[in-house]
């Protein structure tokens, strides 16, 4: 039992990085940070794309968001993250503790 709870809490504690390290983008961003000579910036932002690419290329493929000056990219990762893959990350990891 209590390796299932390290599993799970090391678990938890990858998808807050995560959501911090998208937060962390945006404020950059917002700042005009987010230049490659800065090690903070680039380790911000190399760990980032690939988690918001896929959400840029949809949102820019809509037809609302082609006209959006915004990108939303940031939130709809979070939304996605928070809601869909870390419950079922969690249920994954729960089934198969179940049967290791």
């Amino acid at each position: 039992m209590p390796v299932n709870f390290a599993i799970l809490t090391a678990l938890d504690y990858f998808f807050e990085v995560i959501n911090w390290l998208i937060l962390i983008r945006v404020i950059l961003s917002l700042l005009r940070m987010e230049n490659m000579s800065n090690p903070l910036s680039r380790f911000v932002i190399i760990t980032t794309e690939p988690i918001l690419e896929p959400f840029r290329t949809l949102q820019f493929r809509s037809s609302i968001g082609r006209n959006l000056m915004i990108d939303f990219s940031p939130v709809l990762a979070i939304l996605v993250i928070q809601y869909l893959v870390r419950p079922l990350a969690f249920k994954l990891v729960l089934l198969l503790m179940r049967y290791i």
